[in-house]
């Protein structure tokens, strides 16, 4: 298929690229410029990556122009030549709540998290007007290579292996032991894109493990692999009312289309 991935320089982007160049796609990227819409014509997908994923970004003119405003205008585009449409959403319109279904309400925090939610809720409203197929990922949390680049927005996995290999020490927020997250490597985040091109459905999936483990055992993990110790430190204010204590992706509507077999965290530490 030829294929078009926005923010195909971020963490995810590249790894998709070249996951999907591996297997025989024919991939073009395109990184955001402001004013200009990409044309999709000639593609058979266009996977959106692109966005400010920055969940302490304050700045919500430019996230809602970014994430909300562009991503609708690219839809459109989509639609116009007739190009299926594959978008990042995020976990993070989940908020505070415990059910993690789609379907389920939603509690958006931060500009980011209301940047993903708002963007869900207009491919919902108009899901089926759509004459492509739109297809939405609610990204858990995603670790992996490639993301040292984004310091402190990198996964807990990278800043506690940069951590214990460089300091000898892995900082965590006291408390860790219950905060729990459902971890997704981003080669499972990748295959996931690739078998649902085959599926002829439009929706909003979930996209993680549906099996959360608490950053203390990731730490912990780590330290059992390249050494160092842990010290717990206090969580900073700016983060307390946004912060997701707890989630766990229900997998169950991504099960029904697809099969994966997902990469636990663990498994994935000692492997390397």
């Amino acid at each position: 298929m030829r294929i078009l991935i926005t923010g195909y320089k971020g963490f995810i982007g590249r790894n998709l690229a070249m996951y999907l160049q591996r297997q025989g796609h024919d991939v073009e990227g395109w990184e955001w410029q402001p004013g200009i819409i990409p044309s999709t014509e000639d593609y058979d997908w266009c996977i959106h990556l692109g966005a400010i994923s920055s969940t302490t970004f304050t700045d919500v003119n430019q996230i809602l122009e970014q994430n909300f405003e562009f991503s609708i205008r690219l839809a459109q585009v989509c639609e116009n030549f007739g190009t299926n449409l594959q978008y990042a959403s995020s976990a993070s319109v989940y908020g505070p709540t415990t059910h993690f279904t789609e379907d389920g309400p939603l509690l958006p925090q931060s500009p980011y998290a209301w940047s993903k939610y708002l963007f869900d809720r207009y491919i919902t409203q108009y899901k089926d007007e759509f004459g492509i197929l739109v297809q939405g990922f609610r990204y858990f949390n995603v670790y992996g290579e490639g993301e040292e680049h984004k310091g402190d927005q990198a996964s807990p996995y990278t800043k506690f292996a940069y951590q214990a290999k460089n300091n000898g020490v892995i900082k965590l927020f006291e408390n860790s032991n219950n905060y729990l997250r459902d971890f997704v490597c981003v080669e499972d985040i990748c295959k996931v894109h690739e078998l649902m091109l085959n599926v002829d459905a439009t929706d909003i999936y979930n996209v993680g493990t549906g099996r959360p483990v608490s950053f203390e055992t990731v730490a912990q993990s780590i330290v059992n692999k390249h050494g160092g110790a842990i010290e717990y430190i206090p969580m900073p204010e700016n983060l307390k009312l946004q912060y997701q204590s707890y989630t766990c992706a229900n997998i169950d509507k991504l099960n029904s289309v697809i099969d994966m077999n997902w990469t636990n965290i663990e498994d994935y530490i000692n492997g390397k």
